[in-house]
C-alpha cells in the first residue's frame, strides 16, 4: 500500500485496543486483523497528542450518527471516502437495504479484500468498493457502482480532510453537496490550524511528514467551511463537550473564544436547502 493508507492500519490498531477495554465504548472484532503489526508499530510512533482516546471517540461519535442517519433518517445510501480499513459495515447494526460504498485507492482495497477474505457478509445488506483516486474523477466509478445522485446519501469522511490542502478540501466537501438529493447528511472530522503549530505536537506531526503523511489543511471556522461548501451544520463538537465525550477525554475543553488554541471537530452536517445557500 501507499505510505498515505498506512495511516489507516494506525487508526485500526486504536480501535482494537478499545475493543479489548473492559469498559469499551464499541466492539470491533476486525480491528486487530486489519491493523496488522504494522498498525501496532505507528500507534506506538504516534504516540502522545491524545490520539488514542480521540480515536476512540471519533469512532463512537460517528457510529451514532450514524445509526441515527439510516435508523431516524432512513438513508440507503452509505458513502465512506478515504474508507482506509473501516469496518463498519460488518459490525454495525445495519438496517435491511442498506447499501454501503467504501471509496479508497486499488491497493489499500486490495489488501483489505485479502485480509478480510472468508469474512461472511451480514445478511440484509451490501457492500460495493470503488478503487478511486480522490484527487480525481470519483464521481463517475462512483455511479457505476450503482449509487444514485437523486436518492438521498450520507456522506463520512473521517480521518480525511487533514491529509488534504485547502483547495482540496473545499473541492471535495462541495463536489458532495452537489452531488446530494435533499436530505442527505455528511459526517465527519476536521482540525483547527493552531493544531497544525502547536509545538507539543511537533514530534507527532514531523513523524507523519517523515512517513509521507504530513497534515496540511486545518481552520477555525469549521462551521463557516461547510456552509461555503453547501451544507448546514447541524452539531460541531470538540472532543470532551457533551455528546463527544464518553468518558474518554482527559483534558480541558477550552472555549471556541480562546485562539491559537490545537482542537478537533466532529460534525453532522444536513444539505443546505435552497434558500440557506442564498443567504
Amino acid at each position: 500500500m501507499e505510505a498515505v493508507s498506512r495511516t489507516a492500519q494506525w487508526t485500526a490498531a486504536a480501535r482494537a485496543l478499545e475493543t479489548e477495554r473492559d469498559d469499551r465504548l464499541f466492539a470491533d472484532p476486525y480491528a486487530r486483523t486489519v491493523a496488522d503489526g504494522i498498525g501496532f508499530e505507528l500507534l506506538e510512533r504516534y504516540a502522545g497528542a491524545g490520539t488514542v482516546p480521540f480515536l476512540a471517540i471519533r469512532t463512537t461519535y460517528l457510529d451514532r450518527a450514524i445509526g441515527r442517519a439510516v435508523e431516524d433518517q432512513g438513508i440507503r445510501q452509505v458513502v465512506f471516502l478515504a474508507a482506509g480499513m473501516d469496518t463498519r459495515f460488518y459490525r454495525l447494526g445495519w438496517p435491511a437495504g442498506v447499501t454501503v460504498y467504501e471509496l479508497d485507492r486499488p491497493a489499500l482495497l486490495a489488501a483489505k479484500a485479502d485480509m478480510l477474505a472468508g469474512e461472511p457478509a451480514p445478511p440484509g445488506r451490501e457492500r460495493r468498493t470503488v478503487a478511486v483516486d480522490l484527487t480525481k474523477d470519483w464521481t463517475g466509478p462512483l455511479k457505476e457502482a450503482g449509487w444514485r445522485s437523486d436518492e438521498t446519501t450520507l456522506w463520512v469522511v473521517e480521518g480525511l480532510l487533514f491529509f488534504l490542502p485547502e483547495e482540496a478540501v473545499r473541492a471535495l466537501i462541495t463536489t458532495l453537496s452537489a452531488h446530494s438529493a435533499p436530505g442527505s447528511v455528511l459526517l465527519g472530522d476536521v482540525i483547527s490550524r493552531s493544531a497544525l503549530k502547536n509545538p507539543l505536537s511537533r514530534t507527532f506531526l514531523k513523524a507523519l511528514e517523515e512517513d509521507g503523511n504530513p497534515w496540511l489543511f486545518g481552520t477555525e471556522e469549521p462551521e463557516q467551511l461547510l456552509t461555503d461548501c453547501g451544507w448546514s451544520p447541524r452539531e460541531v463538537r470538540q472532543p470532551g463537550e457533551e455528546g463527544a465525550d464518553f468518558g474518554r477525554w482527559p483534558y480541558p475543553v477550552p472555549a471556541r473564544e480562546m485562539p491559537r488554541i490545537p482542537r478537533s471537530f466532529l460534525f453532522t452536517c444536513n444539505l443546505s436547502t435552497g434558500e440557506e445557500k442564498a443567504a
